[in-house]
């Protein structure tokens, strides 16, 4: 699978989830990094968040990004890890235009989507 520049370049995806009680899927719009055919993003409420901890009950997920639909599987991504440099390094330059992401940037827990097929455009 190819992710072309133009649509990694977009300032956001959606990325649904399951509601770890409910059942009930959830879409949230958040700012996101991609390297190779991983999605990265970053939770400043670490695991506190309804998202990540949506996602560690049932990884997997979808995510759209402008037209495009992309399946992928979620996980946490190991502190201090190289992967873990490169996902806080795409994200900080990628939105560098906004300021104070310093602490965000340091202190977020990564996470990340391994995307899979492509249902494609719409669906």
């Amino acid at each position: 699978m190819s992710i072309d520049a133009r649509i990694a370049a977009q300032d956001y995806c959606y990325v649904t989830t399951t509601g770890r009680v409910t059942g009930r899927k959830h879409t949230i719009e958040i700012w996101f990094g991609i390297h190779g055919d991983t999605l990265y993003m970053l939770a400043g409420e670490r695991e506190r968040a309804d998202w990540v901890r949506n996602l560690r009950k049932t990884p997997e997920t979808s995510v759209r990004i402008e037209r495009r639909r992309f399946d992928g599987r979620a996980r946490e991504v190991r502190a201090r890890t190289k992967e873990d440099a490169l996902a806080r390094r795409l994200l900080l330059e990628k939105y560098a235009r906004y300021d104070d992401l310093e602490e965000w940037g340091r202190t977020a827990l990564v996470v990340a989507i391994d995307l899979g097929s492509s249902p494609g455009a719409g669906e």
